[in-house]
Order: C-alpha cells, then sequence, then structure tokens
C-alpha cells in the first residue's frame, strides 16, 4: 500500500511537472505573440482576438495567464525593464581611448542583442508615452535610468561645450532610432555597419574627432 501510494505521488509529481513545463510554454507563446500584434498594431488598437489569433490559442486560455492586454503588455515591459537594468549595471566607464572606445561598442553591441528581441516593445512603449498611457511612462522610466547611467559613465571632455545630460540623451536616441530605421528596413545596414556608425559619430561628437 505504501509502495502504491509513493508510485502515484511520483506519478503525480511528474504529471504537475509536465504541465508546469506545458503552461510555460503557452505563456511565453502568447507573449510573443503580444509582443509582434504590439508592434505591428500599437497598444490601443491591439486586441485581444489579434493576440490569441497569433498564438493559435483561445480566449481562456489567454485569460488564464493574463487580466487583460496591458496585463500582458505590463508584463513584456517588466522583461524588458530587467534587461535595461542589467545593461546599466554592465555600463563601461567611457573614455576618450582606444580601450574606451572598444567598450562602448561591446556595450552598444549588447543594446543592439535587445533591440534585436524587443524593439516591438521599446517602439510600442514610446508609442504610448507619446499617448500618455501609464505603460509608456513606465518605459520612459527605464530608458530615463539608462540615459543617466551613460551620463555619468561617459567621460565628456569639458572643451566640448555639450551637457552631459543633452549629449547621452541625443546619444541613446540615435542608438533607438537607428535600430527602429533598421529594423523596419528603412536603413539597410549590418550589425557591424551600425556599431561602427554609431561609435564613429559618438566619437566624433563627444570628444571632438
Amino acid at each position: 500500500m505504501v509502495h502504491d501510494v509513493a508510485v502515484d505521488a511520483g506519478l503525480a509529481g511528474s504529471d504537475g511537472r509536465r504541465l508546469r513545463a506545458r503552461g510555460h510554454r503557452t505563456r511565453a507563446r502568447l507573449l510573443t505573440a503580444g509582443s509582434a500584434v504590439f508592434a505591428e498594431k500599437g497598444l490601443h488598437a491591439a486586441r485581444v482576438d489579434d493576440i490569441v489569433r497569433a498564438a493559435h490559442s483561445s480566449h481562456g486560455t489567454f485569460y488564464l495567464y493574463f487580466g487583460s492586454k496591458e496585463h500582458l503588455f505590463d508584463e513584456l515591459i517588466g522583461d524588458v525593464v530587467g534587461e535595461i537594468a542589467t545593461l546599466v549595471n554592465d555600463m563601461p566607464t567611457v573614455s576618450d581611448t582606444v580601450r574606451g572606445r572598444a567598450a562602448l561598442r561591446d556595450w552598444l553591441d549588447r543594446f543592439a542583442d535587445l533591440y534585436e528581441r524587443s524593439g516591438g516593445v521599446i517602439r510600442t512603449w514610446t508609442e504610448s508615452e507619446l499617448s500618455g498611457e501609464g505603460a509608456g511612462r513606465r518605459g520612459d522610466d527605464a530608458l530615463g535610468g539608462l540615459v543617466t547611467a551613460l551620463m555619468h559613465r561617459v567621460r565628456i571632455p569639458k572643451r566640448s561645450g555639450l551637457d552631459p545630460a543633452v549629449a547621452t540623451l541625443a546619444l541613446i536616441t540615435m542608438c533607438e532610432r537607428f535600430h527602429y530605421y533598421a529594423a523596419t528596413q528603412q536603413v539597410r545596414a549590418t550589425r557591424e555597419e551600425i556599431l561602427d556608425t554609431l561609435v564613429e559619430i559618438a566619437d566624433a561628437a563627444i570628444f571632438g574627432h
């Protein structure tokens, strides 16, 4: 009898793990579909219908994991905010040296990775910010933290006459827009060309080369 209970418990545990794994996959599929739908339609125009259709799922399944499309979008922003926080923490001190420029290029490469994974979410929250929606403000706060960190770690020479806050905001904005135009094929450029261009522009603008 004890043996049977143990076997049953083992099977129940195995089934539970399989169910949890399947649940994680379903939730991830809905998040991926939501990201694509928001990038295409924007937060306001996107519907739960669009998301479940893109995920090959159902409304019932959607509402098992998310209370609304805004809830799903908030989860997407949370993931990106976490990645931005990691970028902020890992940001090197950028100075007017060969090593400093190499460090900036490596960091921009990681920014490109982030945009490749989550550019649709970033674009959607930027548009949400312009419309005054709460999700947009949260995204703006995250990017603001990125600008603040960069401002403290880019050593802008006094001779340049640049305001550090304005200069770093311009750099981040330029990075985001450049990747946006590349992602939407409005500009045809490889990853290497994008990185080389951004580093050269930053070098010329900030350090006066």
